[in-house]
């Protein structure tokens, strides 16, 4: 008997590449049906997966917010979901610094409203599984030696956005604590692939260096981030949902550590335009250093690691999706 999964947040740019290569690969179309649910806000966008839910039966779409506790409830009554898969968030650090209230109403409350109806439906099915998509901004900063965040680096978020993930992740403990859910817990790296959002960095230089724009780069552009492709990112996501153990947090990185000065060269670069259209702009309040993952638990528990090299396929992949999306 094939079991239904929930699906938050889906119609954005992480949830949207997990429907297309995961809900619907054929070994787990055999196995699951889906219900994604997306509150359709300004980063979800029911174009990006309107192809899969117009040819795939086992998909089924609700705009719904999940910081409505009684619609939460109405369709965890409805489906008896025997799993749940959490990506719906606000993740935007700079709007975040702007209205924090909104980042603790989706990414805190929101997940209590999930954590809560999944809880009920545990108590009948003791097979339910709860996976809650997380960031590695919760561990906080690196300096430039110091080695790369493990599961076990304490929780130090420094934003808004990166506090109210660290919360949401806290929950889930207490769930898994206090009730035994079976919560597991992934972190990942920056994302970059198709479909994300323009005000992201990776498709704001892109977009930017296409329309001979000036390419607006934080204080120095020394800050580096840890690169994984989205592909990579859903597939490791997908393992903690199926083989994970419950109360296990799982570090899901790139392998890709790059300076944002270098990447939007890279960029610049691969689209034939000058460094001139570097542009420095006031650093970010707070903005975080360095970010770096460990994923060898990953690799070890879950047979997981990441396969797309970011500078030899994944940035010219995600390069090409949006040269032909702005194109039109």
């Amino acid at each position: 008997m094939k079991q239904t999964v929930l699906l938050t947040g889906c119609a954005g740019f992480i949830g949207t590449n997990f429907v297309k290569t995961i809900a619907c690969r054929e070994d787990v179309k055999a196995k699951y049906d889906f219900v994604i649910v997306d509150a359709l806000t300004y980063a979800g966008r029911l174009g990006n997966i309107q192809p899969e839910l117009d040819v795939h039966s086992h998909l089924k779409f609700y705009q719904e917010d999940i910081r409505d506790a009684h619609k939460m409830h109405e369709l965890f009554k409805k489906y008896n979901f025997s799993g749940v898969l959490n990506f719906a968030a606000e993740s935007h650090v700079d709007r975040s610094i702007e209205s924090p209230n909104i980042f603790v109403e989706t990414n805190v409350l929101g997940t209590l409203n999930l954590l809560k109806e999944s809880l009920s439906l545990f108590e009948k099915n003791k097979s339910f599984k709860y996976l809650q998509v997380s960031t590695d901004e919760v561990y906080g900063t690196l300096q430039m030696n110091d080695p790369a965040f493990t599961e076990d680096t304490p929780i130090a978020p420094n934003s808004p956005y990166s506090a109210s993930k660290a919360s949401a992740d806290l929950m889930c403990r207490a769930f898994f604590e206090t009730y035994k859910l079976p919560v597991v817990i992934t972190r990942c790296s920056n994302n970059y692939g198709p479909y994300q959002v323009e005000e992201k960095f990776i498709p704001l230089m892109i977009k930017r260096a296409m329309a001979n724009e000036p390419l607006p780069i934080y204080g120095t552009g020394m800050n580096i981030r840890d690169w994984i492709y989205v592909d990579d990112h859903n597939e490791g996501v997908w393992k903690a949902f199926t083989n994970g153990k419950a109360g296990e947090v799982y570090n899901l990185g790139g392998d890709s550590e790059r300076q944002n000065l270098d990447v939007a060269k890279l960029i610049l670069k691969h689209l034939g335009k000058p460094e001139s259209l570097l542009s420095f702009v006031q650093d970010r309040k707070g903005h975080d250093f360095r970010y770096a993952i460990n994923f060898s638990k990953s690799e070890k528990e879950l047979g997981w690691a990441p396969k797309v090299k970011f500078e030899q396929e994944g940035l010219l992949r995600t390069i090409e999706h949006y040269k032909k999306l702005w194109a039109k």
